[in-house]
């Protein structure tokens, strides 16, 4: 699979999305030299400056990826919402062209127990340090997670349900009876005629105001995406949310290894 059928225009955001992998590669290899170099030592102001920096820096990364979609999107929103370019372990989990938000505080928990586990030797003992990773997450950011977690699944919820109400459209008396017609037309031999033009017209006016509310949605999904990102690592300390982010890149680009070889069949 080479996506030689991908229109034009989609070969240029896939162009654009192949170019950026590498770049996320590369800040995933930074995260985790500066989560190495402040390894069970007490980060002082000037390393929180750098971590921040970097941070900002990743998560500006993810931000220019979903401007580029949005633009994208308003051209061919259809195939921004299943790309042939994800792979199908990726399009079996997909919501709203993307990964669900809410799956962002289950790998926060997820790396937090991990890491928690992995020094609980030590934590018996009585020897274990603060180590400043997500083992080390306070009652407050826990609180605060918690309640931010909550104001994303509702959010996430109505995108949903928004979706589903869009999706039922499909079946609306206009689409119904010019899918009728379209049979008509078929059965009487018109497909050649003007009558099939002026339907085909009909057909494709009644697609664009749904793939308009397609597109507002996505984007919104996108802005949920991008605010669930935000609002977690701003709760996080510089060195934990490094730590997140690793998790994350780490998460995404295993995924990009499995769609790459798909291509390749």
């Amino acid at each position: 699979m080479t996506g030689d059928n991908v229109a034009p225009e989609m070969n240029g955001f896939q162009s654009f999305f192949e170019s950026w992998l590498p770049q996320q590669d590369q800040h995933l290899q930074d995260l985790i030299v500066a989560s190495k170099q402040h390894q069970k030592r007490a980060a002082d102001d000037g390393d929180r400056v750098l971590l921040s920096s970097l941070v900002e820096r990743v998560v500006k990364h993810y931000e220019q990826y979903y401007n580029k979609k949005s633009q994208w999107a308003k051209q061919d929103v259809l195939r921004m919402l299943s790309p042939p370019w994800r792979s199908s372990l990726e399009d079996a989990f997909l919501w709203i062209g993307g990964w669900r938000p809410s799956m962002a505080f289950h790998l926060l928990y997820s790396k937090s127990g991990l890491q928690l586990e992995a020094s609980f030797a030590e934590l018996m003992r009585g020897l274990r340090l603060s180590t400043g990773d997500l083992g080390d997450l306070s009652h407050c950011q826990l609180t605060m997670v918690d309640k931010v977690q909550r104001t994303t699944i509702q959010e996430e919820k109505d995108l949903s349900e928004k979706m589903a109400k869009l999706q039922e459209t499909v079946a609306d008396a206009t689409l119904v009876e010019l899918a009728h017609e379209a049979t008509e037309i078929m059965k009487n031999n018109e497909v050649h005629e003007g009558g099939a033009d002026d339907h085909i017209e009909r057909v494709e006016s009644t697609l664009a105001s749904k793939e308009e509310g397609l597109e507002k949605i996505l984007h919104k999904a996108d802005d949920l995406r991008m605010k669930t990102l935000r609002n977690i690592t701003q709760i996080l300390s510089p060195l934990q949310a490094v730590h997140f982010l690793i998790a994350a890149a780490e998460l995404h680009l295993r995924s990009w290894l499995k769609r790459k070889k798909e291509f390749e069949l």
